[in-house]
């Protein structure tokens, strides 16, 4: 079946909410909040401002999503697009709709004028990597640190 990436609008918001509940799930967060997501995801929604909120749909049926940051680098003196957020449904995976989203997600930071798309995924999540791996990429060596605030 053929994926189609487009931007998330407001009407099509409710439809990715459970998506990102599953992304975090996976992740093991412990206090999921819808009321949280749908004010933090909002600022991507009609406005690419902060970045871009990408749908994956087949048909009607949303099938994944990515979150695009607009980001800097330092190190590059330049604009970078982070993917932070990368989910694909079970049920879906293995057909090319992750592969999509990180394609557009580069296209977006091309258009944008950024020297490059950067993700980071945990250690143990096998299965994404290999499909980060398939793709002509530098993996980094740095160690990523969280200090709460």
């Amino acid at each position: 079946m053929s994926t189609e990436i487009r931007a998330v609008t407001e009407a099509e918001f409710p439809k990715v909410e459970p998506l990102i509940v599953a992304y975090q799930t996976f992740y093991e967060v412990d206090d999921i909040d819808p009321e949280r997501n749908r004010q933090f995801f909002s600022r991507f929604i009609g406005s690419n401002h902060s970045g871009w909120l990408l749908g994956a749909w087949q048909a009607d049926r949303l099938v994944g999503f990515g979150c695009f940051y607009r980001h800097k680098s330092s190190l590059s003196a330049s604009n970078i697009v982070l993917m932070h957020d990368l989910y694909v449904d079970p049920e879906t995976r293995g057909e090319g709709v992750g592969r999509a989203l990180i394609k557009a997600g580069r296209d977006l930071a091309r258009e944008w004028g950024a020297s490059h798309l950067a993700w980071t995924t945990a250690p143990d999540n096998h299965p994404a990597q290999r499909l980060y791996d398939s793709f002509d990429v530098d993996k980094s060596t740095w160690l990523e640190y969280e200090l709460e605030a």
